[in-house]
């Protein structure tokens, strides 16, 4: 389902820009001819068939996925972190240890944002409803990612856990999100 819906968006994206900027231009140069040629009939059945791919996978899936949202919660819960040395807390103090030295702050930073394909996606969503998938996607990656660079600094400190995590998201341009997520780095007693 997920692949139709990709060639939906890719075969829109490729008959919007040849429409716009191959077709466009020609039908200005050549404005006396009426007769739209075979390329550019293609091109807008492209366009149409595309949004039209988009718009029936995304039914079908919602058709298929109504999850309630206890279910969506349980599934987020089952996602694993990544394995990491380095302890992560979003709260000042590690039960049971105490905190022998404060290294400093830690952050990791990443701009993510998704092609013109998933953005289609994500606007005809907005209108049929439901959750943005592609945008859940996105911030995923970015939290990883940003997560990732954190604790690598925090590793060539020599930390043993970071502590006060917080994460912060910012819109960019468009569809593109900056995320940002910091802590201070710190060694732990025995």
């Amino acid at each position: 389902m997920k692949t139709l819906r990709h060639i939906g968006s890719l075969a829109f994206v490729l008959g919007l820009f040849t429409v716009v900027f191959v077709g466009v231009p020609w039908h200005v140069i050549n404005q006396d001819d009426p007769v739209v040629p075979l390329w550019l009939r293609i091109a807008i059945f492209c366009l149409l068939g595309g949004i039209l791919v988009v718009l029936a996978t995304l039914a079908l899936e919602q058709c298929m996925n109504r999850k309630s949202m206890a279910e969506a919660a349980e599934m987020l819960g089952e996602a694993r972190p990544t394995e990491s040395a380095v302890l992560l807390l979003n709260s000042a103090e590690v039960p049971g240890r105490q905190t022998r030295e404060i290294l400093g702050l830690v952050q990791g930073h990443t701009v993510f944002a998704i092609w013109l394909g998933k953005d289609l996606s994500a606007i005809v969503r907005l209108i049929l409803g439901g959750e943005l998938t592609e945008y859940t996607e996105m911030m995923g990656k970015a939290r990883t990612a940003a997560t990732n660079r954190m604790t690598a600094q925090a590793v060539q400190m020599g930390a043993d856990a970071i502590i006060n995590v917080r994460y912060m998201t910012t819109s960019v341009v468009g569809s593109a999100a900056e995320l940002l997520v910091y802590g201070t780095a710190v060694k732990l007693s025995e």
